[in-house]
This record gives structure tokens, sequence and C-alpha cells, in this order.
């Protein structure tokens, strides 16, 4: 792997940014701080090697083919701003690599080490209001083409002070289309059954199933085991301590057959998300 000063020896980021520590790394390259240099505004770096055959494509209103991951981020941004969604400032595309400038929101940590810091598992009021914001970002980027692919607990930041939440990360994304996804590209606990069973998968319904997975490590403090997914299909899971309209929810998002799966255009309007706050 090339070092962050080998990737930097062209192109104009090195003179629009200064990098700082590493935030993370991973089989694509690593993220590192950064800060703009013209007004001190900070910033996420991702750099990426560029993997054999690599998918471009053309995103309407810029002249040349871009990554994927570029070219998607891209298309989940236009429009209205959608605060939820991580907004991508700048890129730059070379032979070997391509970098990525986003915006970087402080103080914030991914969904997984925040239930950590919550004692392992969220109260529904908060898990409330973090699934909702993660679900409106899922549906925005369907309704712009982008099919995420891989929202799970570690590409979902949330904000520690205002609990302002941000989808990251269009890696394994692909373009949305009517028929089924035949390859699967993603984190293994998410994976919809039904590619498991005929081999392909559509996105939507795929969507629903990883939302469901990440409400149930938010309350439950764990994933579901093949029991717990089994009870699921015979409709007889609850939990101990959750409402009853937060186990339904999660009972018909993660129900096995697809068909029967709680539809995303109907995920804001379930039953748990009008459940009065009871002052204390």
């Amino acid at each position: 792997m090339l070092t962050t000063s080998a990737y930097l020896l062209i192109g104009h980021i090195c003179w629009r940014y200064e990098f700082g520590h590493k935030l993370g790394q991973g089989g694509y390259g690593y993220v590192q701080a950064g800060t703009r240099c013209k007004d001190g505004v900070k910033v996420a770096l991702k750099i990426a090697e560029k993997k054999p055959n690599m998918p471009y494509i053309l995103v309407p209103g810029h002249p040349k083919r871009l990554p994927m991951e570029i070219g998607l981020t891209l298309m989940a941004n236009k429009g209205p701003k959608v605060p939820q969604i991580i907004k991508l400032l700048d890129w730059q595309d070379d032979p070997d690599h391509y970098i990525m400038v986003m915006e970087r929101p402080i103080p914030c940590t991914n969904m997984l080490s925040f239930i950590k810091l919550q004692g392992g598992r969220l109260d529904e009021r908060t898990a409330r209001h973090v699934m909702q914001q993660v679900i409106h970002a899922a549906n925005v980027c369907c309704e712009r083409g982008v099919f995420h692919r891989d929202i799970k607990l570690e590409n979902v930041l949330i904000n520690h002070d205002t609990l302002e939440v941000k989808l990251i990360d269009f890696g394994c994304g692909a373009l949305m289309k009517e028929s089924a996804y035949v390859a699967f590209h993603g984190t293994r606990v998410y994976c919809p059954p039904e590619y498991h069973v005929n081999g392909s998968y559509h996105a939507k319904p795929a969507t629903v199933r990883s939302l469901g997975i990440l409400l149930f490590a938010a309350v439950c403090g764990y994933y579901p085991s093949d029991k717990d997914l089994r009870m699921i299909s015979e409709g007889e899971w609850c939990k101990p301590g959750l409402s009853q309209e937060c186990c339904q929810m999660i009972s018909a998002s993660l129900q096995p057959d697809p068909e029967q799966r709680l539809r995303l255009e109907e995920m804001r309007l379930h039953d748990w998300f009008k459940v009065l706050k009871v002052m204390v």
C-alpha cells in the first residue's frame, strides 16, 4: 500500500487540505482527519486504492466517468440538502487511487461505538430518534437512484451532543434497478436471507432487512441469533423490556420472505414512531 505522501505527489488535494491523524483503515485504504486550508473547515479524507476492474459510472453534470463510490455519493447529495447523508466536498481521481473529501461532524462517533458508550444498548426514545434519521437517509438514497447496500452500525455517524445522524461510506453501493442483484457486497450479518435461498435479492427489501438488523442491535445490544430469526419468522419473537410496537417493528423488518417484509416507504409510518413521549 502506498503512503499518504506517495498518494499526494500529484493533484490538487495536497494544496487545498492539511492532513491530520488517521481516523480509520480497511481493505479499501484509509481515512484521515483534515482541515481545508482556505477556511479551516474540518474534513475527512478517504484515500482508496483502485482494484482491478473497478466500476465507473456516468453522473449527470459531470463529463467524465467517475469511480462508483464517488459517483454514488454525488448522486446521494444531488438535490435539496439532506443532513442525514454525508456530504462530499471535493474529490481527486488518479490512475491508481482516488481521494474523497467529506464533511467531518464534530463531535461524533459511529453507531457501534455510540451504543457501547450508552451501556451496550439504546433506550427506545434514543433509538427512535436515530432510526427515523437513518430510515430517511435510506429512502432519499433510493429516490436518488442509489442503493447503499452496506447500512450498518459502523456506517452511521452520531453526533454525541445533538444525536444528529449521518449515513456514510457508499463503497459497497450500486445503482438502483428494478431487477434483482445476483452478487452481494456488504457485511455478512446484514445479508438478506433471500440471497442465500435464491442467489438474488432486490434493493428495497434488502435495505429494510439492514435497517431491521440495525434496530435490533441498537435496542437489544447484540445481533439476532438463529433462534431469534426463527422466532421472528414464526411470529413468536418478543424481547422483555421493549415495547410491543418496537418488537413489531423489528419483526416486520426481519421477515425472511421479502414479500412479507415491511416496505421501505412505510417504515417511517410504523406505529413505533407514533408512540407518545412519556413525561417522567
